[in-house]
């Protein structure tokens, strides 16, 4: 039996053409392709450094490469920017529906003040003072199920007192 680094050394000359066509082919970049296949000997190696058994070196080494292309596969590949705009590609910019957000939640903002009191006061302290649930409970005095309730009532009425706002302009 061969030791092991003239096993590797004998393979590499047997299998390594083989090995890139095969990266080659399904890789489609003999830079990457060639990669592959070091890594694949190298890999190799430290399987057999590790006493590591190989049956048949021909399979095993196409074993390891196919499991590092599809490695490669599942990378998520970066895309440039410069890249993009070199071919033609422009970001839309288009802030309309943050506008449109924005404005819709000014104008929400201004309609709290025509709830009833019991919701005026939750929905103000849940949304503009950026309180927790408990948190309103214990400031209110009530339980955290009766505050969540009155804020999403005071929500319905809210909406309800928006729609009719807005068709009305």
């Amino acid at each position: 039996m061969k030791p092991k680094h003239e096993a590797l050394v004998s393979a590499y000359g047997e299998f390594e053409e083989a090995l890139l066509r095969r990266a080659l082919y399904k890789v489609g970049n003999a830079e990457l392709a060639s990669d592959l296949v070091q890594t694949t000997f190298l890999k190799t190696w430290e399987y057999l450094i590790k006493n590591g058994k190989i049956d048949s070196m021909k399979a095993f080494l196409f074993h390891v490469l196919n499991m590092l292309i599809i490695d490669e596969y599942r990378k998520k590949k970066p895309v440039s920017l410069d890249a993009l705009t070199e071919v033609g590609f422009e970001i839309p910019v288009d802030d309309s529906d943050r506008l449109l957000d924005f404005i819709d939640g000014k104008s929400t903002v201004l309609l709290i003040p025509l709830l009833a009191k019991k919701y005026r006061i939750v929905v103000s302290m849940y949304y503009l003072d950026g309180m927790t649930l408990t948190e309103i409970a214990a400031a209110t005095n009530q339980s955290k199920n009766t505050v969540a309730v009155q804020i999403h009532r005071g929500l319905k009425k809210l909406s309800a007192l928006f729609k009719v706002d807005t068709s009305a302009v």
